[in-house]
């Protein structure tokens, strides 16, 4: 499998326009979107071709359109570039719900890096600031892609053996840091509304002041486990921290 550094490098290896309908600062929402392929702004990103993929589709539910991420022993995420990257001091809103939690889910290892859902958040982090190793691999990878990318990232998880609450690094890349918000099967299948204020948390998981939000990423993944599930993902909106 390859290294998730290479995964948050792909994930991101994207600078597309928004649709002249959509703000700049915000991702492309389903609610509106015909029932199919994800509406414009939303690509596709599989970190190995010979792999086989997360399925992302918009679906409608009683309340609208909604993206359907369905992982049958894969991996892949649906990625959005922000045209205009947004103040780090705001909250990303959105609702989510999973099938079921992944059996054997846990930060602890590679091999059980898996999750019934994940939410990416990108930073455009100061790359002068990393250790020089880091810094010659984003190298490769924009001359490689063509496009600027992000040198962090949170990945907000429904997780299974972690705590809710629980943050660590990516057992591949210290780059990503997880953030459990959900966990198990006591919630699958309803809908959970989620707010988090980003400067906070990356404050909490890097130590730092949040810089510019670039980008987000919705996926499940099942690559490592083998296990199958669905997720479900309402629109996500960027909106300003109270005071």
């Amino acid at each position: 499998m390859p290294h998730r550094f290479t995964l948050m490098l792909s994930l991101a290896a994207l600078a597309l326009p928004l649709p002249a309908n959509a703000s700049p600062a915000q991702p492309t929402p389903f609610a509106n979107a015909p029932v199919g392929a994800p509406p414009a702004g939303w690509v596709h990103t599989r970190i190995n071709k010979d792999q086989r993929g997360t399925d992302f589709s918009v679906v409608h539910e009683t309340s609208g359109g909604v993206l359907r991420a369905y992982s049958q022993a894969g991996a892949s995420s649906l990625v959005h570039t922000l045209a205009t990257p947004a103040a780090p001091h705001a909250q990303l809103q959105w609702r989510w719900k999973v099938s079921h939690a992944v059996p054997g889910s846990a930060m602890a290892s590679k091999a059980t890096d898996d999750y019934a859902a994940r939410v990416y958040v990108f930073f455009d982090y100061d790359k002068s600031r990393l250790p020089f190793a880091d810094r010659v691999k984003i190298d490769l990878a924009r001359n490689l892609y063509g496009a600027d990318l992000p040198t962090a990232a949170l990945c907000y998880v429904w997780g299974t053996a972690d705590a809710i609450g629980a943050m660590a690094p990516n057992p591949y890349t210290d780059r990503v840091r997880m953030i459990v918000l959900q966990r198990g099967d006591e919630r699958a299948g309803q809908w959970v509304h989620e707010s988090r204020d980003l400067a906070a948390d990356f404050q909490a998981a890097f130590g730092e002041p949040a810089p510019a939000v670039t980008g987000v990423a919705l996926g499940a993944d099942t690559d490592n486990t083998g296990a199958t599930v669905e997720a479900r993902f309402g629109d996500l909106r960027l909106v300003p921290t109270p005071q």
